[in-house]
């Protein structure tokens, strides 16, 4: 008899996990949003789920990226170790996680990084590693929770770690194990939640996790498997329906207690360096001030989520414990779970525009318009995940995408593509600046045909040049010449033209390059670190020198670029 091939798990297969996994809950979002009960009627807990995955798997590609730019890499093809393809995959996870969902699957992915990554650990991960970094992973999620509850995601990850110790074999045979003992958990949550019971639905975040363990055995054994919870065992799914029984609410992505008046008005969430001994004491501070409390990381870096009615006394706890960044302020809205009920059906929109926006005050100006708005903060551009979301939230028929942004069309085009699967009609307008498409924006009509619409909005962007002033960061190449740290770089259509040491002589210089082809309307987009009188200098320059030439002015926020200009 022929000998069945050992499986194992090594950095190759990490990658591909993630990438499984991340393809995983792409198609099993939308179920997983529709079955979260709680905190919010609408639910997010796949969102927030494929999210903290895409971040994980954006990190272990960039370890493969650069092992593959190294010297000598042709010929030592191994690629990265297991413990550099695990820490790289915590640790996106940990800076990417979104909502309680997300939170807790960073720490479960932490806990077996704890294992496979420690000193001495194998180069290769076998069946009793695998066995140990699952059992890892399960106690540290639930230690994180500040009021663990069974019945959620803690409960399904403690149940395949149990069935993954009972396993006897290789890494296959206790992924097999650990994703069967999942489903059948998560097949009994409706039983021992009641919130769960009443709407007909099992764990949303328990839901996730087993797909993603799913995703295990694949990039284990090379076999699909079921990811569907055990009916039998368990209560089948439906959609959220209203709840009838007067009990307090109770979280089903984390198990924490809701309050019985409706629950805090925000969640908050924050990336933070600080100590052990800090994080103890926010922990016990936070504690008091809301629930749904998760806690997780280490090592100096630690991702924070609560639900408080005062959002800058747990903002101000997270400063005076360390540095808290990327902070995330969500007001829970009226209708949803922690204001007393579901939302009843909204109708849906005939057309939307949902467009990228890179400060808050162009957030404010595109949603005046009409338009349903992502904010991409500097440096942080928004996912596919985040993108599709939006495309949700607009809950219209017909969606015209502006990603406002080159470097986000591919993003733009994955989120276009799951969204057609919904049966929403998109539409992408490449458009690769702001300015564009608040041209784009202000051509439309949503009484036209749809094409008709998308092709004069297309044009409108097209005939849109644009324009930035920006500082440099550092020494570099660009096609003006080499700028120094601090210089002043005024870009034309995303090349550097100008390279100057004052923002508004440089403004002027790119101003009047864009004008020499023509115009009729300059757009100025004024960042909040810009020097307060350049717009001002800038109108009168155009009204001095270029006849029958508008302007428009408009304050950007916090918005990266000091200036953006566009010219139609």
């Amino acid at each position: 008899m022929a000998q069945v091939p050992q499986t194992f798990l090594d950095g190759l297969a990490v990658r591909t996990w993630c990438g499984l996994a991340l393809r995983a809950l792409g198609r099993a979002r939308a179920e997983i949003d529709a079955i979260n009960v709680y905190p919010v009627a609408d639910g997010d807990t796949g969102t927030n789920l494929y999210l903290t995955v895409e971040s994980a798997a954006t990190a272990v590609e960039a370890v493969f990226a650069g092992y593959e730019t190294r010297p000598g890499y042709e010929t030592q093809p191994a690629g990265p170790t297991l413990a550099d393809a695990v820490r790289a995959m915590a640790h996106g996870a940990l800076i990417g996680a979104r909502g309680n969902s997300g939170t807790i699957l960073a720490q479960l992915l932490r806990g077996m990084a704890q294992v496979l990554a420690a000193d001495g650990a194998q180069p290769r991960c076998d069946g009793p590693a695998l066995r140990l970094a699952l059992r890892r992973a399960a106690d540290s999620a639930r230690q994180a929770v500040a009021h663990p509850v069974e019945g959620t995601v803690l409960t399904v990850a403690s149940a395949a770690a149990d069935a993954a110790e009972r396993a006897d074999g290789d890494c296959g045979t206790v992924a097999r194990a650990a994703h069967e003992g999942a489903r059948a958990a998560l097949a009994a949550t409706p039983a021992q939640l009641s919130v769960l019971a009443r709407a007909g639905v099992v764990d949303a975040g328990g839901s996730g996790l087993v797909a993603v363990l799913g995703a295990l055995v694949e990039a284990c054994t090379g076999e699909t498997v079921d990811t569907e919870p055990d009916r039998a065992a368990g209560t089948p799914n439906a959609l959220p329906g209203p709840e009838t029984e007067a009990e307090p609410a109770l979280d089903a992505d984390t198990g924490a207690c809701a309050a019985e008046d409706g629950g805090p008005a925000f969640e908050v969430i924050y990336l933070l360096e600080a100590d052990d001994t800090a994080v103890a004491r926010l922990r016990t501070r936070l504690d008091a001030l809301g629930d749904s409390l998760v806690v997780v990381g280490g090592d100096g870096l630690w991702n924070v989520h609560v639900h408080v009615d005062d959002a800058g006394a747990a903002v101000e706890a997270g400063v005076e414990a360390g540095r808290p960044y990327r902070i995330r302020i969500t007001h829970f809205g009226l209708g949803d779970v922690h204001t007393g009920g579901p939302r009843p059906p909204r109708e849906r929109a005939q057309r939307a525009v949902v467009a990228v926006v890179p400060g808050q005050g162009l957030a404010e100006l595109y949603t005046e318009a009409g338009a349903t708005t992502v904010l991409a903060r500097p440096g942080e551009p928004p996912a596919s995940g985040e993108l599709l979301a939006a495309v949700r939230r607009a809950h219209a028929r017909e969606v015209v995408l502006l990603p406002n942004d080159a470097e986000l069309r591919d993003t733009a085009a994955a989120a276009a593509e799951q969204a057609r699967t919904e049966g929403v009609r998109v539409a992408l307008i490449p458009t690769r600046s702001a300015v564009q498409g608040i041209a784009a924006l202000a051509v439309s009509e949503p009484g036209r045909r749809f094409d008709e619409d998308v092709v004069q909005m297309t044009s409108a962007a097209g005939a849109t040049r644009y324009g930035e002033v920006v500082v440099a960061e550092h020494r570099s190449w660009t096609t003006a010449g080499i700028c120094q740290a601090g210089d002043v770089l005024g870009l034309i259509d995303g090349d550097v033209a100008v390279i100057g040491a004052d923002v508004t002589t440089t403004a002027e210089t790119v101003l009047d390059r864009m004008l020499q082809a023509g115009g009729e309307l300059v757009t100025l987009v004024v960042g909040d670190e810009a020097p307060e009188t350049v717009a001002a200098h800038l109108e009168t320059r155009v009204r001095e020198s270029y006849l029958a030439v508008d302007t428009a002015v408009y304050r950007g926020g916090h918005q990266g670029a000091l200036l953006l200009i566009g010219v139609e």
